[in-house]
């Protein structure tokens, strides 16, 4: 069966061709905004697939291998901040916030060097310029008939219990360099004595730094600093031991 409408290709069962590994294959990629009526005429199911996808609010985006952004839905450019003739072209990754951008970015390098078909991931769809928008991420291997990863397609469905509750803020330069490493080490857990040698201050000097986060996050004690600054998404996700990402710290 082939779904002109979506641009894949399945075996007559219904499921994908085993004989390439589970992979779907790609004929073409349509743009996702064509007429509704062209949708239906080439598709039995396709105009079905677009109508669910948009009725529960999620975002559709076709990208390519090196995941520039060539088709998407207006849901999807909605939901990244901005509007929709300014998404094609641009890096999916840099529309990503820096906490999730290196560990997406690993989830979709498996995907082309098909060491995956696909990946779920939940909370991961943060947006540098909508933090208010948390979101789970799904990416599925579009291949050709040779087995090469052809496109990319990304869905996005919103978290709508947990966007009220999120903090994420967007990247500014909040931290100096010295205050992002003291954050990194309380994260870790190390003593205060251990993190003054090792960043050659006093303990005093420490203490000074912390005491002044604490006082810049209006948060009581370091645990919860730590939690605030996870919440704004200042550490990188997926990442031990935790790193600041580098668009909270001041040059």
């Amino acid at each position: 069966m082939v779904d002109t409408a979506l641009g894949v290709t399945f075996p007559d069962s219904g499921m994908p061709d085993r004989s390439r590994g589970g992979l779907v294959t790609l004929n073409h990629l349509p743009p996702i905004n064509s007429r509704r009526e062209d949708a239906i005429d080439s598709s039995e199911y396709g105009d079905i697939f677009l109508s669910i996808v948009e009725n529960v609010g999620a975002g559709l985006a076709v990208v390519d291998p090196l995941l520039r952004i060539q088709e998407n839905n207006p849901i999807f450019a909605e939901q990244c901040g901005h509007r929709d003739e300014r998404i094609r072209g641009l890096s999916l990754c840099e529309l990503l916030h820096p906490s999730v951008r290196q560990h997406m970015g690993r989830q979709f390098e498996r995907l082309v060097e098909r060491r995956n078909v696909s990946f779920v991931e939940r909370q991961a769809a943060l947006w540098a310029t909508h933090p208010n928008f948390v979101g789970t991420m799904t990416g599925i291997a579009v291949h050709n008939d040779i087995g090469q990863v052809q496109a990319i397609v990304v869905l996005v469905y919103p978290d709508r219990a947990d966007n009220g509750h999120r903090t994420l803020i967007s990247p500014k330069k909040v931290l100096t360099e010295i205050n992002a490493r003291i954050l990194e080490g309380v994260a870790v857990g190390i003593p205060t004595v251990q993190l003054a040698s090792r960043l050659y201050l006093s303990r005093q000097g420490v203490e000074y730094h912390v005491s002044s986060m604490l006082r810049q996050f209006k948060v009581p004690n370091r645990a919860a600093l730590v939690s605030k600054a996870y919440s704004m998404g200042m550490f990188k996700i997926g990442l031990w031991p935790p790193k600041v990402v580098t668009d909270y710290i001041r040059g």
